[in-house]
């Protein structure tokens, strides 16, 4: 069960990615030069921080929020930063995605990726931590999306 989950989260993930890059563009606001630019600025670090990472992750990279069993907790490099650096340049590089769209549908799909890559961060948290005891220290430090904000305050439940 807890394995079709993490596939689910996993293919919803992409079909909202999708839905950024595919939609048909909207007229919400005017997308010239300037927006186009900027976008595409977002679009592209957001790359550079998912593919950072990926990097970091090293041997404990897993295309499932289910963390490998026995695989190292990582938070140096980039985890030293954010815990979740992967999850925000996908969030990143939609926010590109979503102004240079320009439309509801855009909105939308930006809006629900977001929300679930925050779920899928919270139950792939409570793993960490029940995998790292460390877990906890490390978040009560590290910023999850974005350095700095969104720290652990208390534990989270197992």
């Amino acid at each position: 069960m807890k394995r079709a989950v993490a596939v689910g989260l996993v293919v919803l993930q992409f079909v909202l990615l999708g839905a950024l890059v595919f939609l048909p563009h909207g007229s919400l606001w005017p997308v010239g030069a300037l927006v186009f630019v900027v976008s595409m600025i977002l679009v592209g670090a957001g790359v550079v921080l998912a593919a950072l990472g990926v990097r970091g992750l090293g041997r404990a990279l897993t295309a499932s929020p289910i963390p490998k069993q026995d695989a190292p907790l990582v938070s140096t490099g980039i985890y030293g930063l954010l815990r979740s650096p992967i999850y925000s340049g996908l969030m990143l590089g939609g926010l590109g995605l979503l102004m240079v769209g320009a439309s509801v549908w855009h909105g939308i799909a930006w809006v629900m990726l977001v929300a679930l890559l925050a779920v899928k961060t919270r139950w792939e948290e409570r793993m960490l931590l029940a995998e790292h005891p460390e877990y906890y220290a490390y978040g009560a430090r590290v910023g999850r999306f974005i350095p700095g904000v969104g720290r652990l305050r208390r534990p989270l439940a197992r």
